[in-house]
């Protein structure tokens, strides 16, 4: 093989190489997002063990001199190492989540977990900072210059990036791992056949003309400062684009492809350009471009949200777009930098100390600047952070006025962008007129309180997610959730709730006053905003409970502590880290948690899944509960394990509670929604794809499948036929709930309810006529079930909008809806507005006396 063929070969195999590494640290940072419960964190760790293993790898490998075969040699091993390495990875991490659980402080456990991460994520990226001197040396022999081999490098990292958003939905989290790692073992097979082909020779550099080119402390502190600032904003970046576009780990991949693609083009480029001019002005450029991006963060949080696409890969690369527009510029400058400033001597000691300086900016922004200063002001610090630093190679060109002049105009600059923009001008369309309440950022979450324009206030996730409303739909909705797994216990007295938010769903439990209660929460912002912004409506909640501030997850690894109920709450499953809350592992946990004659419930919002995905959810859940029951509450499904039998329906009304606290529905339209047994559901999926599948916290399924829905049409009309399709008969249900023959009326009415209600919602998304007649039915059938009630009240109340029932004048038609729904709050708004206009004192302080109990929140217009 001659000299030219070698060259090619190299930079194909050194490129190929940046692929599997960023491939890997874009699988792991999804690992470590499992591992701590929350997906920054993750990010935080993964990216800061690279950098950390890279940089100590560089520089041990920068004094370890070997001639030319062994260093082709040694590349190979480690790349093979390495692959191997990653596949024994998640088994190595199922060892790690288990150290510590005896800390009772999650925020103790968390930063002993977080060092050893560091330590188990920075042995390969050691492995694979190594590399990088040796092929500079390998590099220099075969005439590639430092440019090429990282410039090229760099460009595949940033293929890698991508390379798991292609396999991830294809693959699953593990399959893909394990494709990554073949391809890094061919690689290193291919290196191992160059080697052969290679003839021994010195090394290119000697250990004495590293010691004639020494680097100053100084210039290597200022590129470790850069580093710091880049890998700032990095974190920044993730965050801020993650809360508005795709999940996070979408977002990183994106993110570390525009970046690392810019600096892989910025280096390349880097020959072609005047050093002096470069030097002299890209600190100053470099630092107004980052400002810039944030000045534009507002306009593509509008062009994201304002454009509909037809899958997942056109909003990717749209979005990648917008991404690259605040951050290219900036990313090319810093791909520039390294090949400017380092001759072929000291690119590895530069290398090193970037890489380790960078570590220290993840690490920072992470944990101390997001939390302290918010995103945007670690977003405008990393900005000042990269002109100072780059001012250390531009001073002999630059004047102390310039730089002085270029500080005091940055920090102007970001002063007015040290705040994000409030939630409610970034959801101006979907909220209009509304206005922040509360806004919190830490190491954990964003957490956003909205109030919107009719006084409701809304929890949000993050800004493309509403996690719980104020208004009293919502509230009755969240407040069942804590109902049903009650009324199948009977008589609760340890009660565990799986997440808090607003808090509205365990204040369902309060009826029961036997109950004691706790709740696991993670988020300090969920558990202040519960105490202070939805306390009307959560029944002062936090302080009657007792609150647990850790990871699900850990919570149930760690407590000795056994439950008659445990309640697993809604959540967006697509979000990375949740779906874990579905696997396998985290039911059998639940169920290892409940007392003898205990019942877990976890619910599922039907819209946020297709036939398939739901059938994983089920199949898992099955695997874990063999006495099971399903209930649907509306758009919502409750998987119901019991540890022992399920409770017949005489037991359930024997335990029965005053009426109020089942929610003014009465017990027979409870047992009304029970479905069937969980194995029934499954009897129908012959014709699914994912027929055998299940969740599993080390080989997730659904997470990767979900984000292709946003971009296809709703499958809800499909999950609700499935599910009519698949409901037990009403004999059958007799039989399981051993319903005595004086009251099979009363099951056979809440029976009829519940199916002609799902009819009707199936035939309202596709716009059927017939879908009010069936609503009006089910009302007659059981007048108490709030579904069938509210969807004729909601239709009466639309009805007027056009005309006025025959003879009757509009008090009289709404006092008709009051009598269906007395708790209609449109209904009672529009008699509060009725008596206003009449100037009847006694009934405007009776109405808005009604509205303010049925809603503390809504804002009446006097």
């Amino acid at each position: 093989m001659n000299p030219s063929q070698q060259r090619k070969l190299l930079l194909i195999l050194y490129t190929c190489s940046g692929i599997t590494a960023l491939a890997y640290e874009v699988l792991w940072t999804r690992m470590l997002s499992l591992l701590f419960g929350i997906s920054i964190v993750g990010v935080v760790v993964t990216v800061a063990a690279f950098m950390l293993g890279l940089g100590l790898g560089s520089f041990l490998g920068h004094h370890w001199q070997i001639d030319m075969r062994k260093s082709i040699f040694t590349l190979a091993a480690i790349e093979i190492s390495v692959a191997i390495y990653a596949v024994l990875l998640p088994i190595i991490m199922q060892g790690l989540q288990g150290l510590y659980l005896g800390l009772n402080d999650v925020d103790t456990w968390q930063f002993w977990q977080v060092c050893s991460a560091l330590l188990v994520l920075a042995l390969p990226a050691l492995a694979l900072g190594f590399a990088f001197p040796w092929m500079l040396r390998v590099g220099q022999s075969l005439k590639l210059s430092l440019a090429q081999l990282y410039g090229f490098n760099t460009l595949g990292g940033a293929l890698g990036a991508l390379l798991p958003l292609l396999l991830l939905p294809i693959l699953g989290w593990l399959a893909a791992l394990h494709a990554v790692a073949g391809l890094g073992i061919l690689i290193g097979v291919s290196l191992f056949m160059l080697a052969l082909n290679t003839s021994p020779q010195a090394a290119f550099n000697s250990p004495s003309s590293c010691t004639t080119n020494k680097i100053p402390t100084s210039c290597l502190l200022a590129y470790a400062g850069m580093g710091a600032a880049a890998l700032m904003l990095e974190i920044a970046w993730t965050r801020a684009f993650g809360m508005i576009l795709l999940r996070t780990e979408y977002v990183l991949a994106v993110i570390l492809f525009v970046f690392l693609w810019g600096i892989g083009v910025g280096s390349v480029l880097a020959t072609r350009v005047s050093r002096c001019l470069v030097l002299a002005w890209a600190p100053m450029f470099a630092a107004l471009f980052t400002i810039v991006g944030l000045y534009a963060f507002p306009y593509v949080n509008d062009w994201g949200q304002s454009y509909s696409w037809s899958n997942l890969w056109s909003a990717l690369a749209f979005q990648g777009a917008l991404i690259a527009l605040c951050t290219l510029p900036v990313t090319l400058i810093l791909g520039a930098w390294l090949p400017l400033i380092a001759d072929k001597h000291q690119g590895a000691s530069l290398y090193a100390a970037n890489s380790l300086g960078a570590c220290l900016g993840a690490l920072l922004a992470g944990f101390v600047l997001i939390p302290y200063l918010g995103t945007s002001g670690t977003w405008v610090l990393a900005a000042i952070l990269l002109m100072l630093c780059g001012f250390y190679w531009s001073k002999q060109y630059q004047h102390r006025s310039i730089m002085l002049g270029a500080l005091i105009g940055l920090l102007t600059l970001g002063w007015f962008v040290k705040d994000l923009p409030p939630a409610s001008h970034l959801l101006a369309k979907e909220l209009p007129q509304s206005h922040d309440l509360y806004q919190s950022e830490d190491a954990v979450s964003i957490t956003h309180v909205v109030e919107r324009v009719d006084g409701q206030r809304i929890l949000l996730a993050d800004l493309q997610r509403m996690d719980a409303s104020t208004d009293p739909t919502s509230v009755a909705v969240q407040r069942n959730q804590a109902r049903l797994p009650l009324f199948l216990h009977g008589n609760p007295k340890q009660v565990l709730c799986l997440g808090l938010g607003t808090g509205i769903t365990a204040s369902g439990a309060l009826a029961w006053s036997q109950a004691h209660i706790d709740a696991v929460e993670l988020s300090q912002g969920a558990v202040y905003v519960s105490k202070t912004y939805f306390s009307k409506v959560n029944e002062g909640l936090p302080a009657r409970i007792h609150v647990i501030h850790d990871d699900a997850r850990r919570y149930l690894m760690r407590t000795n502590k056994h439950y008659d109920v445990i309640m697993g709450d809604l959540f967006h499953p697509d979000m990375v880290g949740r779906g874990a809350l579905l696997s396998v592992e985290q039911f059998e946990r639940a169920k290892q948690h409940l007392n003898p004659d205990g019942v877990f419930v976890q619910w599922l919002a039907l819209n946020q899944f297709d036939v398939n995905d739901l059938q994983v959810v089920i199949r898992s859940f099955l695997h874990a509960f063999a006495h099971n029951a399903v209930f649907i509450d509306g758009y919502r499904i409750a998987l119901v394990g019991f540890q022992g039998e399920m409770l017949a329906a005489k037991i359930l009304l024997q335990h029965a509670p005053a009426s109020q606290t089942w929610g003014g529905e009465g017990a027979w339209t409870w047992l009304g929604r029970y479905w069937g047994n969980a194995d029934v559901l499954l009897s129908r999926e012959a014709s699914t794809q994912l027929s055998t599948h299940m969740q599993s916290e080390w080989s997730p399924i659904i997470e990767y499948a979900l984000p292709h829905m946003r971009y296809q049409a709703s499958p809800l009309p499909d999950v609700l036929r499935w599910l009519l399709q698949s409901r037990i008969s009403l004999d059958v249900a007799f039989k399981k709930m051993a319903v005595s023959s004086k009251h099979q009326q009363d099951l056979k009415r809440a029976w009829a309810a519940t199916s002609l209600n799902m009819r009707a919602q199936w035939e309202a998304l596709q716009g059927k006529p017939s879908a009010a007649r069936l609503q009006a039915l089910a009302y007659r059938a059981n007048p108490q079930d709030r579904w069938a009630s509210f969807a004729l009240a909601d239709e009466m109340f639309e009805s007027l909008s056009h005309a006025l029932p025959h003879q009757m004048t509009r008090e009289q038609a709404l006092a008709t809806i009051l009598t269906i729904r007395p708790d209609h709050e449109a209904a009672l708004k529009a008699m509060y507005h009725l008596a206003q206009e009449a100037h009847d004192s006694q009934k405007i302080k009776q109405y808005r006396t009604k509205l303010q109990d049925l809603s503390p929140y809504a804002r009446l217009s006097e």
